[in-house]
């Protein structure tokens, strides 16, 4: 049997959308409000599923409490209430836009799963703007 099963966290964080390569005038044209020098921050909401399959003695997938463990060490402690820009060395060489932060948590997190997994990373910015990332 094959199956899913996903798990949801939020953490809160600031980052500053910015190409150095780019003129600050072209930043600014491009990124508009998120290239604020002083930064501004997001409450993300982060969605994380597992698909693969069940394991016939225990009827598991994977142990949730194991997912929800991987995503608070990978992602969670990692990003909350931090400047994403500022403070995480996985965006030094990689501005945090959404599409990074998800690129960033899917790797992060699929190192501790098994490979036959298949890790599919769903991340809001807002109520209406969101992510998805699937390792492709």
């Amino acid at each position: 049997m094959i199956a899913s099963a996903s798990r949801v966290e939020h953490f809160n964080a600031a980052h500053r959308l910015h190409n150095p390569k780019w003129s600050d005038e072209k930043n600014a044209a491009f990124f508009g409000l998120c290239n604020n020098k002083n930064y501004h921050g997001h409450n993300y909401k982060l969605i994380v599923k597992v698909t693969g399959k069940v394991d016939p003695e225990s009827g598991y997938l994977i142990d949730l409490k194991v997912l929800k463990d991987i995503i608070r060490k990978e992602v969670t402690d990692r990003f909350d209430h931090k400047n994403l820009s500022v403070d995480v060395p996985d965006f030094d060489d990689l501005n945090p836009t959404a599409e990074n932060i998800a690129y960033m948590a899917w790797h992060r997190i699929k190192k501790h799963l098994n490979p036959q997994f298949e890790l599919h990373i769903t991340l809001y910015e807002t109520e209406r703007n969101f992510v998805e990332y699937d390792g492709r």
